[in-house]
């Protein structure tokens, strides 16, 4: 049938469909009379069976016909209607097999059966089984089939290298994140039990071993490898800046407790109504998808992440990932025992993206933020969200199929999308991502007036800034360790004192004289005496363990003679400790305030968008309930100090707007009101400063992706118009027009996105190259040099120039631009 489709797509394009062959050695054997379904119209056809055909169904599909049973079909479908359903349903995902065929029917002015989709459906099975065979043939006669190729290619300005490039930090981006949207009912069997409720039973899913054609998924047993028995419990134990855990990573501390999908209860349950709960993809900074996994009766667990992760790093090597949960997940990664080498051999990062950023705290958006970390650029690492808003379409035609249809259908969309839409896109994407740098490095000048104003000699002073806001937060989240140590000490002090008035107490009262005259006195004495010895003996060993801990923080504290209830530390430290409640709970109190107006200063911004400030408002709104909690009890612990503090109402925190208003400060350890970086025109200029850092980053990622996409484009038609030369020259025309086709699928958008590049190139400041570069991958090299010569890039550039003009990026190519789109267009839809 493979065979039969490429004769017949080299046909139709030469000739037209045509219900019959005419070659003389095609002569029919016989005639098989069957009902033909087209796209306006449905009929009675002889379709002749030659001895060229080893099946019925070959000599079926010699005639564009595609049968809706395997040995003695009645009906077919004519690849046209098949071909304009599958485009549509790529185009529109909403639109299903059955809203298809009905709509057929009213074209065909019959009434709508049940059946019609089930032999719809069964027909366009066949069809995509076909298309993915001959893509892999192509692939095949490309050198293309090697495992990975697409996830090493997927990208042409991530992956396409090129000789001479710099060096940059973070040289790929990518993001990853879970979508519930796409979830599959799990038909199950329906229990009865005495009492008339019903209960899901036995799993009733139809047996079906068929795999979707390409390598975009990663197969379950291959996620399960990254939830071994008490991995899980290890994950979920572990809370970033806790204490105990002390690292390096818990400046996202926090963070763990506010976001649904770190919290176990909501996320490894698994749904009794679904079997697969959602997908969870990863994609590059460009849109590209990279690979994707079914989340199975669960929601995101962290075997997807990790699972994801090691493929990328194992197959790209090098690698920056954007996640909503990336504070954690990165200390999730680094206490892996299996992935944790690895991605430290490649230097992974685990990062939180712009978007879902601010709606963590503060100090977790210092260390995570892209904004503050270096080489991100202005990436948002938000473009799992966006790719979410297109193919949460697919819900409607997935909820209800088999397992095999509902991976069928994403992987035919995702094709599509990194082919049809990504890929179109791409140049759009650069240009603006380079017009937006170039604004940003404008407001320079704005930057040095505000320095000046302020007396700020140098933007290194703003890196002090952002150090000096880490280690203040870092101190309230918890109590210095001299301090600490120090009360500690104290207190097992007084510990040791009370243990040795005890044991004091239990020596000079002695044990019992013991009784002689009756068996029973004397059977109560001796029980009152173990007591007793039991009592001096734990009295004795508590002391002595006290008393092992106190000469310890003598020896860490450094403290040369033991205090005395009347020293001077001794008082000094127990003042500390009786006002320790009160300064635990100004710390709380102060920690989630400041970092509550920190946060809401990007909510006032000008430049926020709507969506942004409503989800930081609603996270804010969630994360109120520990401010009343901490306000709770900082006025209990004001209402015990003598005098009592001044008493603070919910009133009083909601309308603070800026750090002076927050009198309570000055009762800190700390009083930060007349720090620069407190200042609302400070943190204005840090953030002006830290943007165009990035502004210079992503002009420098830019510069070289851009060379990248140019050179693609040259390299990559060259190399296919030699492949298809060398195909047809060695006697393969059919392979060679499908090569054709796949050429033309790509090559279509590139006269546009020269001209979006030429356009942007004529900007000031643009410092980029549009000029071909050599790749470091010579898979693409043409070696024979009689077979063709290296194309012009420029040339495909519409000769009229309009710089002053806006272009409108969804409108038709007018002239010579025009007539080249109509011709592929032309060519692509009769080749279908």
């Amino acid at each position: 049938m493979v065979e039969a489709y490429l004769v017949w797509s080299l046909d139709t394009a030469e000739h037209g469909l045509t219900k019959t062959f005419t070659h003389p050695e095609d002569a029919a054997v016989e005639t098989r009379r069957v009902y033909v379904v087209d796209l306006f119209t449905a009929y009675f056809a002889e379709v002749p069976i030659t001895a060229a055909d080893q099946f019925v169904a070959s000599a079926y599909v010699r005639q564009g016909l595609m049968p809706a049973a395997a040995i003695f079909p009645s009906v077919v479908i004519t690849v046209r209607v098949l071909e304009v359903f599958r485009r549509l349903q790529l185009r529109c995902p909403r639109v299903g097999v059955q809203a298809f065929v009905r709509t057929l029917c009213d074209l065909h002015g019959v009434p709508p059966r049940s059946y019609l989709a089930t032999q719809f459906s069964i027909a366009f099975d066949i069809y995509l089984a076909v298309l993915a065979a001959v893509d892999k043939h192509v692939q095949t006669a490309l050198g293309r089939d090697t495992p990975n190729w697409r996830l090493e290619n997927a990208c042409p300005s991530c992956m396409y290298k090129l000789e001479g490039e710099a060096e940059i930090p973070l040289p790929f981006l990518a993001t990853v994140d879970g979508n519930n949207s796409l979830k599959r009912f799990w038909r199950r069997e329906k229990v009865v039990d005495a009492d008339g409720n019903v209960a899901p039973g036995a799993s009733r899913e139809r047996l079906d071993s068929r795999v979707p054609a390409g390598d975009y998924y990663l197969s379950r047993d291959e996620v399960d490898k990254w939830s071994k028995e008490g991995l899980e419990d290890l994950m979920r134990d572990f809370v970033p800046g806790s204490e105990e855990e002390g690292s390096e990573g818990d400046e996202g501390a926090g963070c763990s407790e506010r976001w649904q999908n770190m919290k176990e209860d909501a996320t490894v349950r698994a749904y009794g109504m679904y079997d697969e709960t959602g997908i969870f993809p990863a994609l590059c900074r460009h849109g590209f998808v990279l690979v994707i996994v079914d989340m199975v009766k669960s929601g995101e667990l962290a075997k997807y992440g990790f699972a994801i992760t090691a493929h990328l790093i194992r197959v790209l090597g090098k690698l920056g990932l954007g996640y909503e949960i990336g504070c954690k997940f990165a200390e999730m990664v680094r206490m892996h025992p299996a992935l944790a080498k690895l991605a430290a051999d490649n230097d992974f990062k685990a990062l939180v993206g712009a978007f879902h950023g601010h709606a963590h705290n503060r100090r977790c958006q210092l260390c995570n933020l892209t904004t503050y970390v270096h080489g991100v650029g202005l990436e948002d690492l938000e473009g799992c969200e966006k790719f979410f808003s297109k193919s949460n379409a697919l819900a409607a035609t997935t909820r209800y199929a088999t397992a095999f249809h509902r991976q069928q259908t994403i992987t035919s969309y995702l094709k599509h999308a990194d082919t049809a839409d990504a890929y179109q896109g791409l140049s759009l994407l650069l240009a603006n991502k380079y017009r937006r740098a170039l604004k940003i490095k404008g407001t320079g000048v704005v930057l040095r007036e505000t320095m000046l104003s302020m007396g700020v000699e140098s933007r290194s002073v703003f890196e002090t800034w952002l150090e000096k806001e880490k280690v203040f937060l870092a101190t309230l989240s918890k109590e210095p360790a001299h301090e600490t140590l120090e009360m500690e000490y104290y207190q097992k002090l007084v510990n040791l004192q009370d243990l040795e008035e005890r044991v004091g107490i239990i020596t000079r009262v002695g044990l019992p004289v013991m009784p002689t005259n009756t068996d029973a006195t004397y059977a109560a004495a001796a029980s009152q005496t173990r007591r007793i010895e039991t009592q001096r003996r734990h009295a004795i060993e508590a002391r002595d363990k006290t008393l092992a801990v106190v000469a310890d923080l003598e020896v860490r504290l450094n403290i040369a003679r033991r205090w005395e209830d009347d020293g001077d530390d001794w008082i000094r430290v127990a003042s500390m400790v009786k006002n320790r409640r009160y300064q635990r709970a100004i710390d709380a109190l102060e920690g989630l305030v400041v970092a509550r107006m920190f946060e809401l200063s990007k909510v006032n911004m000008s430049d926020t968008g709507y969506k942004l400030r409503k989800h930081i408002a609603k996270a804010l709104q969630a994360r109120s309930k520990g401010v009343k909690t901490a306000l709770e009890r900082y006025n209990e612990a004001a209402a015990a100090m003598t005098p009592a503090r001044s008493q603070l109402s919910w009133e009083q925190i909601v309308d603070y707007a800026f750090l002076a208003d927050f009198d309570l400060l000055r009762d800190g350890r700390e009083d930060i009101r007349g720090e620069p970086w407190a200042q609302p025109a400070g943190r204005l200029a840090m953030d002006q400063h830290f943007k165009l850092l990035r502004a210079d980053e992503e002009i420098a990622r830019l510069n070289l992706e851009i060379p990248r996409l140019v050179t693609h484009m040259a390299d990559e038609d060259a190399f296919l118009i030699h492949q298809e030369r060398r195909l047809a020259r060695e006697g393969n025309p059919a392979l060679a027009h499908q090569v054709a086709i796949h050429r033309m699928e790509r090559g279509r958008f590139n006269a546009l996105h020269m001209e979006r590049l030429v356009k942007l190139s004529k900007e000031p400041g643009f410092t980029a190259s549009l000029i071909p570069g050599v790749s470091v991958n010579k898979e693409r090299r043409v070696t024979e040099e009689e077979d063709i010569e290296m194309p012009d890039v420029a040339a495909i550039v519409p000769p009229h120039e309009e710089p002053e003009a806006d272009i409108d990026e969804d409108a038709d190519l007018d002239g010579e631009l025009l007539a080249d789109s109509f011709e592929r267009i032309v060519i692509m839809s009769g080749d279908t």
